[in-house]
Formats: structure tokens, sequence, C-alpha cells
């Protein structure tokens, strides 16, 4: 006997291969939608990790910044007590400095060359006075510039000739002079050997 399916199998197999496909296509985006959610979750992990690490990096260079705020304070601190010791030497060095002068002076004058004035301004000493001639004076800057460890650069700033005496007497021919020195400081001068005692 001959069987004839009058059946629409046709459109039955059409049907199941719709539904087979509608169902491979729900299992594909729910796949999908998992494998995008482990992504995400995933990239959202390495965000905050990431966060994290900027937070600590952000905490630690504001510790560095205030360290080195810190630091800088110091440096201006040490720079200033540098500074005062500085001047605090240089005011102990200096205190003997009017006796050197004096004393160099008294030995570097030259007969016949006497001072009137003397101004000091710093390390820089004006030396104001009359000489018998000018000779006297080339001798008193070559004193000066050769034999003296505590007066340094002398440098004629004006020499003029003038008469002394009184009037209606008999009025000699001198030289008026101005030379400027430079004062050495006790740590650039050469020790000066104390005198031994017998």
């Amino acid at each position: 006997m001959i069987l004839i399916n009058l059946l629409p199998h046709r459109e039955a197999t059409r049907k199941r291969q719709k539904d087979q496909f509608f169902t491979q296509l729900g299992l594909s985006a729910l796949l999908g939608g998992v494998i995008c959610g482990a992504v995400f979750t995933w990239y959202q992990g390495q965000i905050a990790e990431q966060q994290e690490r900027n937070q600590f990096l952000q905490s630690e260079i504001s510790k560095l910044e205030a360290e080195i705020k810190d630091i800088a304070n110091l440096q201006r601190e040490i720079a200033s007590l540098r500074a005062r010791q500085t001047a605090v030497e240089n005011l102990q060095g200096d205190r003997n400095l009017p006796v050197h002068l004096l004393d160099e002076l008294a030995e570097q004058l030259p007969d016949g060359v006497y001072l009137t004035s003397m101004k000091q301004e710093s390390q820089s000493v004006l030396l104001l006075g009359v000489a018998q001639s000018q000779e006297r004076v080339s001798d008193l800057l070559r004193n000066l510039g050769n034999n003296s460890p505590w007066l340094v650069k002398p440098e004629l700033v004006e020499i003029v000739a003038a008469r002394f005496g009184e009037a209606g007497r008999e009025q000699r021919r001198v030289s008026n002079f101005t030379i400027r020195v430079s004062l050495k400081r006790p740590s650039a001068a050469p020790a000066v050997a104390a005198p031994s005692k017998g």
C-alpha cells in the first residue's frame, strides 16, 4: 500500500528551521550578552584598579610636594643661617681692621708725607694728605703696593701742587694728594707671625 502524506510537510520543515534559527539567534544573543557583560565587568575592574592606583599616586605626590616644600624651607633657613654666620665671621674678622690699617699706614708712610684725613667705606680707604714732593707720593704708592700685607691696589686719584706756610714767611711748595687703597680681610691677608716671648 502506498502512503501519501497530505500534511504540509514543507511548511512544517520551514517552521522547524525558523524555530531553530530563532532559538540559535536567542542563544547567540544571550551568549553575546554574557560575553559583553564579562568584558564590561573586566574593563570596569581594570578602570577601578587604575583609579585606585591614580589615587595612591596622587596621595604620594601630595606627600612628596609637602616634603619638597619642607626641604625648600630648610634650604632657605640654611642659606639664612650661612649668611648670618658669614656676617658674624666678617664682623669678628673686621673688628681688628682699623688697628691693622693704622699700623700699616704708620709703617709704610715715608718721611715727608703727612695724612690729613682718612675715610673708610667697606674695604676701600680714601687717604688725603700732603707730601714734600711728588717723589714722596710715589714712594708711598710703592710701599702700599709692594710692602703691605693688609693694603692692596693703591690708586692715585689726584695730586695737586700747592704752597704751605704762613703768610709773610717763606712758603714751601708741597703736593696735596688723594689715594684710594683696598683693605684685605683677615681671611685673605697672610698670617702675621706672632712675636715670640723670650
